[in-house]
């Protein structure tokens, strides 16, 4: 068997399923995030992935950008168009196991992505802290705090990331709490 062949078949069918799954997001996704999913279908290794990654991005099917300072991509109209038409390239058995780990792959990424903290320095020793809960891209809760310290600013980041399933609840519950029983 000629290893060069099957190399451009291999690599052929990478691109249609990096291609296959940015089509089943139809909209941005993290690199990495890609790459989970891409491992669990196929065992390739992250230079390989990036190399494949990078030949799309530089053919302009896969369009790349950074979103709070992360690698976020997204399949182009040209990618749909080329996807379309090479689609076949794709072996059934690769496309079932795609669309299996994808489930279950995208509702933990989901989850992961459900809850969101952040700290920008404003100075030395102040900090903003951004809490979120997004839901389905909507911004269903958030809070914005400061802190004096970078040690305080993380913690509190790290804390609601652990824990905003917790936390959330109870702040909801304190702003619902009727405090004015007895004003005298």
């Amino acid at each position: 068997m000629n290893s060069n062949s099957d190399n451009a078949t291999t690599l052929a069918e990478n691109k249609v399923l990096i291609l296959y799954l940015l089509n089943l997001i139809n909209g941005e996704f993290k690199q990495d995030d890609l790459f989970k999913i891409i491992t669990s279908i196929n065992d390739i290794n992250y230079f390989y992935f990036k190399q494949v990654l990078t030949d799309l991005i530089y053919s302009n099917l896969v369009g790349s950008y950074t979103k709070d300072e992360e690698a976020v991509i997204r399949i182009t109209s040209e990618g749909k168009n080329a996807y379309t038409l090479t689609k076949d390239v794709l072996p059934g058995i690769m496309k079932l196991k795609a669309d299996n780990i994808f489930a279950k792959e995208l509702s933990t990424i989901e989850e992961e992505s459900s809850v969101i903290a952040e700290f920008i320095p404003n100075s030395e020793n102040e900090y903003t802290i951004k809490c979120k809960i997004v839901e389905n891209n909507e911004t269903i809760f958030e809070v914005k705090t400061f802190a004096g310290s970078r040690d305080r600013a993380k913690r509190i980041v790290d804390n609601w990331k652990q824990n905003a399933t917790t936390i959330y609840p109870q702040i909801l519950n304190l702003l619902l709490q009727d405090n004015h029983k007895n004003d005298n």
